[in-house]
């Protein structure tokens, strides 16, 4: 028989030349771990360990892994959980989106390696849950994405906080000397009140939402938080459906299809969604085959208001967000835009586990899109000489008296160069200006870390300043806000235009017309890049070679050009 009708332990054998003997030597090592005759005849379910004392928000994974086995056990399957790599936010040097394709890789191989007729991938901190769907795409077993969960909210001086929009907020008020360095420490104390992602609409929360939107998750997946009943609940639920997903070989591609693609696409504007969220969405689509249009995702935000009341956009957070019904509330608001035939890992379509969701009730964190918390969706897609390959602007946390600027360049070639004089009394910088970091994209960083929310100079912060029109070719963390424009594509490493911005250049920024724009003749642009040419970054060796050597632009998910798809057919989800 072939690996691809095997099951349970006759799956992947090892390759020994004699499949009877390989099978006789599986058996006889597992059954030195307890098991019996009677277990080892069961759907094998995999579980991805991710907890690490490295991943607070993983913190709850010794007990999801419990109540999954326990699901699994229920519906007559044989759990097996087993360890990969664990990425965590603030943990991860110099970012953990450079180290995001390595544990989709490592993701990839385990389910490939290991014996399992399905698999309950549990992921929660920002780039665990993308690793994990990118890795199972590329394998292809029937999986279901479980969520680790967001963490509570905590109180300073009587203000509800809570990671990591008020991190920023409150290391704001302590860069312009409104708090002093007791505040500052009380309040550390209080934004991350228990394990957990991150309680706003950061890129974790993000992430989970689009997992659910996908169908990737059992109903109500995304917003339990970490360490309530309903999360275990979640679990166990996922479990239970992993059996059924091997009995009826209900695998990943049936699953993530354009319908579901698109279905995401309008989650991601609707929650005032993380920028990151495109490029995730990006690169799990590359997986797959598909590609996502940045134009197509424009035009869907513009009838796509933003309608989740939660920090950075609004005021809520994840736990609030639960409590008013979760994405079942949001998607019952959104359905007449939805693809409603989009098959779940329930076997059920999504039209159909909406109307199971049941009619909703009265609550205040989910708006009608007839009274948005924004007119249209939180992300939009800019074009313009300075960023050919396009370039996002989180518009639902933008300063409404900035979208529309011009101003003069205030240029820093890279992260060190802007550490260096940032703060600096010398530092020729007005509010009007417009703070523009090269070198902090996929290949300059490299890894495209989260430096793209420069901090408001200091002395513009102390005389009151709270928002700068900032541009770069890097990220910034979902649970940021500010008029920032990101993921100008070409990077500056690779000679975009971005490389041969000047101090002094003007700059016109128009959220409107969806224009970022060089105020430079096309024939000056062109000397500079004559005159300036770019030393594109390599590595002598190891992940890091491996990185800038295959590494793809934003607009391509910053994914390894090999990993894509190998029957990719360039299709696009369907508008």
């Amino acid at each position: 028989m072939s690996d691809n009708s095997s099951t349970g332990l006759r799956k992947g054998l090892t390759s020994y030349g004699d499949s009877g003997f390989s099978l006789f030597l599986r058996k006889a090592f597992i059954k030195g771990a307890g098991y019996t005759d009677s277990a080892l005849d069961r759907p094998v379910v995999g579980i991805v360990n991710t907890g690490s004392a490295y991943n607070p928000c993983h913190g709850n994974a010794p007990q999801l892994i419990e109540a999954v086995k326990r699901g699994v056990m229920l519906a007559g399957g044989l759990p097996m959980d087993f360890p990969t790599i664990s990425i965590h936010e603030s943990f991860s040097s110099p970012t953990s989106m450079y180290l995001r394709n390595l544990m989709s890789m490592d993701t990839e191989e385990m389910l490939r390696a290991q014996p399992m007729d399905a698999v309950v991938m549990i992921g929660g901190c920002d780039k665990t849950v993308p690793a994990q769907l990118m890795g199972a795409a590329s394998a292809g077993l029937p999986a279901i994405q479980l969520i680790t969960g967001s963490m509570l909210t905590g109180s300073h001086r009587s203000e509800r906080v809570g990671a990591c929009t008020d991190c920023r907020r409150y290391w704001g008020k302590f860069r312009a000397e409104e708090i002093d360095e007791q505040e500052i420490a009380d309040v550390n104390n209080q934004l991350v009140a228990s394990v957990g992602t991150c309680s706003v609409m950061g890129t974790a929360s993000t992430m989970a939402c689009i997992a659910e939107a996908l169908g990737m998750t059992v109903p109500g997946g995304a917003t339990p938080p970490a360490v309530t009943a309903d999360r275990m609940r979640v679990a166990e639920q996922s479990g239970a459906q992993a059996v059924q997903m091997a009995r009826e070989h209900l695998t990943i591609d049936k699953i993530l299809t354009p319908d579901a693609f698109h279905n995401a696409m309008r989650v991601l504007l609707a929650i005032g969604g993380s920028t990151n969220g495109i490029i995730h969405l990006t690169a799990i689509a590359g997986r797959c085959g598909l590609e996502v249009d940045l134009k197509a995702l424009d035009r869907m935000g513009r009838e796509t208001p933003v309608l989740v009341d939660l920090k950075p956009s609004g005021q809520h957070y994840m736990e609030d967000f639960h409590h008013a019904g979760g994405m079942a509330t949001l998607l019952r608001e959104l359905k007449p835009l939805l693809k409603l035939d989009a098959l779940t890992v329930t076997g059920r379509t999504l039209g159909e586990e909406i109307e199971r969701s049941g009619a909703g009730f009265a609550q205040d964190v989910v708006k009608s899109r007839e009274r948005p918390i924004y007119p249209q969706g939180g992300i939009a897609v800019l074009e313009g000489n300075l960023a050919p390959g396009g370039a996002i602007i989180k518009q639902s946390a933008a300063n409404p008296d900035l979208m529309e600027h011009v101003g003069r360049a205030v240029v820093f070639e890279n992260a060190d160069d802007m550490a260096q004089r940032i703060d600096s009394d010398d530092l020729d910088v007005t509010a009007d200006d417009i703070l523009v970091l090269k070198n902090i994209g996929p290949k300059g960083a490299p890894g495209m870390p989260e430096a793209g929310y420069i901090p408001i100079p200091k002395k513009l912060a102390k005389a009151g300043v709270k928002d700068i029109v900032r541009i770069s070719d890097g990220r910034m963390s979902g649970t940021a806000f500010g008029t920032i424009v990101l993921h100008v594509t070409p990077e500056a490493a690779i000679g975009g235009p971005l490389a041969h911005v000047h101090n002094g250049d003007r700059i016109r920024l128009s959220v409107a017309n969806r224009e970022i724009a060089l105020l430079v003749s096309d024939e000056e642009l062109a000397q500079r890049a004559r005159d300036e040419p770019v030393r594109v970054p390599i590595a002598a060796r190891g992940y890091r070679k491996l990185f800038l050597d295959t590494v793809t632009q934003a607009d391509k998910g910053v994914d390894f050009d090999f990993l894509r798809a190998e029957n990719f057919t360039g299709s696009t989800p369907s508008m």
